[in-house]
């Protein structure tokens, strides 16, 4: 399927109102919402994504303007999450009044416009979904909180669904999250991004960072036949492939049982096509693969971080990408963790052997790097800063880790450690008992002389 590029469309008379990708970057945040910002940061980094534009928050506030939302909001804001009847009256009220409210002729000239030298005058099917001020962020991605509206054909339907999506800002559950997320009700609004459809033969998630084991040299990938919509809505057990980032090796692939397909309808809308038995066809080709992982690794190095994509490949073979945001569940990395994929660090949580699972105070940070300063100095232990602790005490999300990866690589340190993990945290000790088989932590020579007259040292300073 042809589609037009972003230079064949060009910004409309109103900018505040509507505004082409190639308009957008990352900055505009307030004014066109998370999932419009990445697509015209995608766009404005020549990556293949579907042309379109933004119905920015500006429309929404005329259209809240206009329906007098504000004591609702204020009600919403104020009222007890807990009270599901409450809410659900108020959220009701909100989603009624803004579908009740006549378009302004302002916003419906824009978007008209704007579809128009999007599909060159003509009907062409387009996806049309909530971009809200709060999502896609990088502490809160907030997916599938807001609608999103697949293969609208024609101006009235466009119109129609930009207006539901301004609603779909006001369900219970995006109102519960937000209070969950504990921001302001009051200050939230939606932009709605157009974007031409991908009549996709198969389509998907990319994760650039395996979510599971936080491994960020694996990328893991879920497709299905047809749009995505199977499988970001976890309808299906799409196809999973993981892919080492370094070899471009395939180390994991899992037939999904493919049931559903999700496909355009011609005139507008979906359905849901129900495939007969297990597929056992891997539904994308080891080309397809590597390209995607060439394109998620483009669209992360991008970033600067890693990221949660969803792509679609066409009848032509031609892989388009129609989202990214950042993941927002992995551990972050200590600052000191080894980069090189045949380099191991092993790190024992503070925290979990204190029973302590939040985060630690700056207080009490300062007091562990404190203590272990004082024990490696009455060992004799060259130390260059006793404040910010030796170097083998580590800090990640505020918690604590000590970096044990030199004694795992000791005879008498490994065995003293898989000991006391035994008697004090069961579950590390499994961790033990399966990382010597890790060639990257296989045990190194040491000198007996040398520890024995530490431990000497040690027993006669401590009495």
């Amino acid at each position: 399927m042809h589609l037009p590029t972003q230079n064949q469309l060009s910004p409309t008379h109103s900018q505040s109102l509507v505004l082409p990708f190639s308009a957008i970057d990352r900055t505009m945040l307030n004014l066109v919402g998370g999932k419009a910002a990445n697509l015209g940061e995608l766009t404005q980094a020549k990556l293949p994504v579907p042309p379109g534009f933004c119905v920015t928050t500006s429309a929404y506030l005329l259209i809240a303007d206009q329906a007098n939302l504000t004591s609702l909001i204020k009600q919403v804001s104020h009222a007890d999450t807990g009270n599901g009847s409450s809410l659900a009256n108020n959220a009701s009220l909100i989603r009624a009044s803004i579908l009740a409210t006549d378009l302004p002729a302002a916003i419906a000239e824009a978007i008209t416009t704007a579809y128009h030298d999007l599909s060159g005058g003509e009907s062409v099917p387009v996806a049309v979904r909530s971009s809200a001020t709060a999502e896609d962020l990088p502490f809160a991605s907030f997916a599938g909180q807001q609608d999103t509206y697949l293969n609208i054909v024609g101006v009235a339907a466009v119109l129609d669904a930009v207006r539901r999506c301004w609603a779909s800002l006001w369900t219970e559950r995006a109102i519960s999250y937000r209070t969950s997320n504990e921001i302001d009700q009051s200050t939230v609004s939606l932009a709605v991004v157009i974007q031409r459809m991908v009549d996709a033969e198969v389509a998907g998630v990319l994760f650039t960072a395996n979510p599971l084991t936080g491994c960020r040299r694996q990328m893991v990938i879920d497709a299905n036949p047809g749009l995505g919509e199977a499988v970001v809505s976890g309808m299906v057990n799409p196809d999973h492939v993981v892919v080492d980032v370094d070899t471009g090796a395939i180390v994991e692939r899992r037939f999904g049982d493919k049931r559903i397909r999700v496909q355009s309808v011609e005139g507008g809308g979906t359905e849901h096509i129900s495939l007969s038995g297990q597929d056992e066809t891997f539904c994308l080709t080891d080309q397809q693969i590597h390209t995607l992982v060439e394109l998620g690794t483009q669209v992360e190095a991008y970033y600067g971080a890693a990221q949660d994509i969803e792509w679609a490949i066409d009848s032509a073979g031609q892989c388009w990408l129609v989202q990214a945001r950042p993941i927002t569940t992995l551990f972050p990395l200590p600052a000191e963790a080894a980069q090189a994929k045949d380099t191991l660090r092993v790190y024992l949580s503070v925290n979990v052997i204190q029973g302590v699972y939040r985060p630690l105070t700056p207080l009490g940070l300062a007091a562990f790097r404190l203590i272990a300063s004082s024990i490696v100095t009455f060992m004799g232990l060259p130390l260059r800063d006793r404040v910010a602790g030796p170097p083998f005490v580590i800090e990640a999300a505020q918690r604590l880790f000590f970096d044990i990866t030199t004694p795992l690589r000791n005879a008498w340190g490994r065995n003293l450690l898989g000991r006391v993990m035994s008697a004090g945290e069961a579950r590390s000790a499994r961790v033990f008992q399966e990382l010597p088989a890790d060639p990257r932590v296989a045990l190194v020579p040491f000198s007996l002389p040398a520890l024995i007259r530490r431990v000497v040292a040690f027993v006669w300073l401590a009495r």
